[in-house]
């Protein structure tokens, strides 16, 4: 298993200061593939949300772009190599008032060595999607945008506690390619309490008039300590019911597959050629960097959580204070690599599925893959192990023993 250092911050027992991220960097510098941003500010918390995120804070927005464009400074000394993506998340970055959204930008493109043709994604709610919002992204460089549109219907909306118009969407997304953002991803959540196949089907058709290049299609979670999660213990919501959603899934993938696009992942589907570059880091083992209150960074086998708390993180002095630290040893990073890449479509190699799952502690990996070849869940193709279209459907209970 891995080893976990400790769990710093606020833990009165600790003997030690958290440590910060120059523990793990150093003075050296090291090749990270792609950097993530977190911007925590949000109109409103929705229910089903389990991500840092703060409310009400118009007046913090200024103070957080000083500290954050500082840890991007002294960060990007660091960075051996020019970054293959860079993604800002949160929250909702285009929330940040267009001055300072078009500092962050400017300070990331100055310091952070970007690639030729770096794939540069901002996360929005589409009401937050303005003409001038979206001509600062485009100004600054930013050349995809993640669209977290959800549903298309005010009634389901309504269920997630989302707060736009449905016709805030389209809006938004012309916005986007009228300042020159021509590359667009939308996220919806399947399996919303009180919908139907018919809502599903609806919600898709819509979003695929868009035309965008990329769709995140996530069946909902109830993730614990989310009034959602708490509103479903008291009977107060429904969940869909699994056969329900297992449609609403294989419809999904049939009705894309149909239209052209490729599932490259078990709940991402896009036009050829238009995969999203950060997420294949995360599900590759990648390396990348963390910035922002709550951010998750790894590097060789080295992970960690940057503290989930804008005062803690605010008074850190250009190193962000750490939550959690984590070294991974051989067998747990080999057991995440696998479970992580067998999310992908094209599934793993053989010859690097063989040293995943040789040495002490991987009996159960071998018996698990054994039963889900026999099931019919797991399929070997063209020297690849891959999950098959009945084990996509049942991936976490599968995926999860291999870890």
């Amino acid at each position: 298993m891995g080893l976990t250092l400790r769990q710093f911050d606020g833990d009165p027992a600790s003997p030690e200061p958290p440590p910060t991220l120059s523990s793990i960097i150093g003075t050296g510098a090291h090749r990270f593939d792609a950097a993530y941003l977190h911007v925590p500010f949000c109109f409103h918390k929705c229910h089903y949300c389990d991500f840092y995120s703060v409310v009400d804070a118009d007046d913090q927005q200024e103070s957080f772009i000083e500290r954050l464009v500082g840890e991007v400074e002294l960060q990007a000394r660091h960075v051996s190599g020019p970054l293959d993506s860079v993604f800002m998340g949160g929250g909702t970055p285009t929330l940040l008032r267009p001055e300072l959204l078009s500092r962050l930008l400017e300070a990331i493109s100055t310091h952070l060595p970007l690639s030729d043709g770096c794939e540069w994604t901002v996360e929005a709610n589409p009401e937050t999607v303005t003409p001038e919002i979206a001509e600062v992204l485009a100004a600054g460089g930013v050349n995809r945008a993640s669209i977290g549109c959800q549903s298309f219907s005010p009634r389901l909306l309504r269920a997630l506690e989302r707060r736009h118009d449905p016709a805030s969407v389209p809006r938004a997304v012309e916005s986007l390619r009228r300042a020159g953002i021509g590359s667009c991803s939308l996220d919806l959540i399947m399996g919303i309490p009180g919908s139907s196949m018919a809502d599903w089907r609806s919600d898709l058709e819509q979003a695929i008039a868009l035309e965008p290049d990329h769709l995140s299609c996530y069946g909902l979670q109830y993730e614990p300590n989310t009034p959602l999660a708490a509103k479903l213990a008291r009977g107060r919501v429904e969940a869909v019911a699994q056969e329900v959603e297992a449609g609403m899934y294989e419809w999904t993938c049939e009705r894309l597959r149909t239209a052209g696009w490729e599932q490259y992942e078990i709940s991402n589907w896009a036009r050829p050629g238009r995969c999203c570059r950060h997420n294949l880091v995360y599900w590759t083992g990648g390396s990348w960097l963390a910035m922002g209150p709550s951010a998750a960074g790894h590097l060789d086998g080295v992970r960690w959580r940057n503290v989930p708390r804008h005062a803690s993180w605010q008074a850190g002095d250009g190193w962000p204070l750490l939550e959690d630290l984590e070294r991974l040893d051989d067998s747990t990073r080999h057991g995440e690599q696998l479970m992580l890449e067998l999310r992908l479509n094209r599934g793993i190699e053989l010859d690097r599925l063989d040293c995943m799952v040789q040495g002490d502690g991987c009996e159960q990996r071998r018996v698990a893959i054994e039963t889900g070849r026999r099931d019919g869940l797991l399929e070997l193709e063209s020297g690849r192990l891959r999950l098959t279209a009945r084990g996509r459907l049942l991936a976490d209970s599968l995926l999860c023993q291999l870890v």
